[in-house]
């Protein structure tokens, strides 16, 4: 892989002329693309459009601006132009890769059909069903963010008072419900995890993999890509998708916005708001239903 970066970095500052910086910038966005590769066994030669999508998906999991995405897009169909460019490769998959909106962004939601339907097709009688079963649950009924799933550790749990500690952006810890529906999937889970062999240095953490170390955040959004496929659902959806549906279902049940706010972690209200804009039509219809101009 060096040869080639090293060939695309030459590309860059003699057929290009780019910057130093602008050069340095490329290079670093692209190491982030093939470390994610890497962790999902992908060779970049062999990288599809639905890769790059959730690699993408990831930048926006960890808090990377619409802005600072559309940049690294602009890399990443820079290098795969290259790749063409030098006979490295016949197709380019970045071909249909869309730049992120700059402005107001609407995440994906899933409908309490759709979450049931994923529910519906988890084989519970194998471990690793089981296991998945308390993850989505876990995702849905406390909108955890992928990183604080994974780091989810068993010291941190309170069975007792149905709350657990998680640790969100900035090392910054909050206390999060148990719903019942999770508390239950995760102590069958936990039925199956005493039993298992654990790896050293990770006794504590809560979801294991079948080799007894902590899951990766790529093995999350491979579980939450199989699981959405077998159930037929056609959005494109990540482990994010849990916690906007988790924000709006309870925002459309009535539940207040400060709330929402301190549940899911968010420094500013502003950042919550953003559930407001999603079901227009739900809006719409209360505007139309009750307000007295509208009274037939």
């Amino acid at each position: 892989m060096q040869p080639v970066l090293k060939e695309y970095k030459a590309f860059l500052q003699l057929e290009k002329s780019l910057s130093s910086n602008t050069v340095s910038a490329y290079l670093s966005d692209i190491e982030k693309l093939l470390s994610f590769l890497t962790d999902a066994h992908v060779d970049f030669l062999d990288a599809r459009l639905e890769h790059l999508q959730d690699f993408l998906i990831e930048l926006s999991d960890l808090g990377i601006s619409p802005r600072s995405r559309a940049r690294i897009v602009s890399g990443i169909k820079s290098f795969y132009n290259f790749l063409i460019l030098t006979n490295k490769l016949e197709d380019d998959p970045t071909e249909l890769l869309e730049l992120p909106k700059i402005g107001l962004h609407l995440p994906e939601v899933l409908s309490v059909e759709e979450i049931n339907s994923i529910v519906d097709v988890i084989d519970v009688s194998t471990p690793e069903g089981q296991r998945n079963r308390a993850i989505i649950e876990m995702m849905y009924g406390s909108g955890l963010r992928v990183s604080e799933l994974i780091e989810i550790q068993l010291s941190n749990i309170d069975i007792e008072h149905s709350f657990m500690k998680v640790e969100g952006k900035g090392s910054k810890q909050r206390l999060v419900p148990l719903s019942e529906e999770a508390e239950t999937q995760m102590k069958l889970w936990l039925i199956i995890r005493n039993g298992m062999k654990i790896q050293k240095g990770f006794e504590d953490y809560l979801f294991l993999n079948r080799r007894g170390a902590k899951l990766t955040r790529v093995m999350i959004f491979t579980i939450v890509k199989q699981l959405a496929q077998m159930a037929g659902i056609k959005k494109n959806i990540s482990p994010h998708t849990f916690r906007h549906s988790f924000a709006t279902h309870l925002l459309e049940g009535g539940a207040n916005l400060r709330v929402i706010q301190q549940l899911l972690g968010h420094e500013s209200i502003m950042t919550t708001e953003i559930y407001t804009h999603i079901d227009v039509e739900l809006l719409r219809d209360t505007v139309l239903s009750f307000h007295p101009r509208n009274a037939k």
